[in-house]
């Protein structure tokens, strides 16, 4: 049985999260640490907390997969500003260990202008000063489309970070948008990136993927999601990529321009795809 599940609002809890979760069919979701355009935290509530553990093993899910702001920067180009990130991604690992053997993935960042090679050198410092806690939660480096300066849209880019930083807990996030826009050719070969991923990166440090279509055509570096099977990349790709032997008992978060009726819709069609 796979892991399916979409993006759902914090803002009621985390047991809340868990209930709508079971509600649409998934058996798994992201959820973003904190506002994801911004930088304030939801106070914390253990109590909470526990009781969405029990509700976790109760209903027999898959890793969540939590999701850092979208502006947390780690290389950008100001050291105050990139020592906030930092901060903000040490702290996100602190309180993901109120929900113990989970995923945080986030976007690697953008070194606008300052070149690759020195944005995975301050990626790469802030990973190691906020894994050393210890925490028990996996990080994933999300693959990115190479738009602009975006760090991480390319499997030796992630490779690089993963190799400077050296932890066990870190890993990848393949999202299916990114990795199409990015130049990886899903659709006609997806065989063929999975052996690339796996020689460059090796598919033990995927832990986990968004399945996303694309607006946009093949290798525009653009970033725009779309519909399952309205976009380029089209169903029978999803169908490929939920049956794969090497994906298919990953967590997949849908990030599809949707709301819950869409997500419900969305995760019913996947099932049937992937047979018991």
């Amino acid at each position: 049985m796979g892991y399916f599940g979409c993006h759902l609002s914090a803002a009621g809890g985390s047991a809340a999260m868990v209930e709508t979760a079971v509600s649409i069919g998934a058996n798994t979701f992201a959820f973003f640490t904190r506002n994801p355009r911004g930088s304030r935290a939801k106070k914390e509530d253990p109590a909470d907390a526990k009781r969405a553990v029990e509700l976790l093993r109760e209903h027999n899910f898959g890793p969540l997969v939590a999701h850092g702001a979208y502006t947390m920067n780690l290389c950008t180009a100001e050291a105050e500003d990139r020592a906030f990130a930092s901060a903000v991604l040490e702290d996100d690992l602190r309180r993901m260990a109120a929900l113990p053997g989970n995923f945080y993935n986030f976007h690697p960042g953008s070194h606008v202008g300052q070149g690759t090679e020195a944005g995975i050198e301050y990626i790469s410092a802030a990973l190691k000063n906020a894994l050393r806690h210890g925490y028990p939660v996996t990080v994933l480096l999300e693959t990115m489309a190479g738009k602009g300066s975006e760090v991480g849209g390319t499997f030796e880019e992630l490779k690089a970070i993963l190799d400077a930083v050296g932890s066990d807990s870190l890993g990848v996030c393949l999202d299916t948008c990114h990795v199409y826009d990015g130049g990886y050719d899903l659709v006609n070969d997806l065989g063929g990136v999975l052996a690339e991923f796996d020689r460059i990166i090796g598919l033990d440090r995927l832990g986990a993927l968004h399945l996303n279509d694309s607006k946009n055509p093949f290798a525009s570096h653009k970033d725009r999601h779309e519909l399952l099977g309205q976009g380029s990349l089209g169903l029978p790709t999803f169908e490929a990529i939920v049956n794969h032997p090497a994906l298919r008992d990953k967590p997949m978060i849908l990030e599809t321009p949707n709301e819950l009726p869409g997500y419900q819709r969305e995760i019913a069609l996947l099932r049937t795809m992937q047979p018991l």
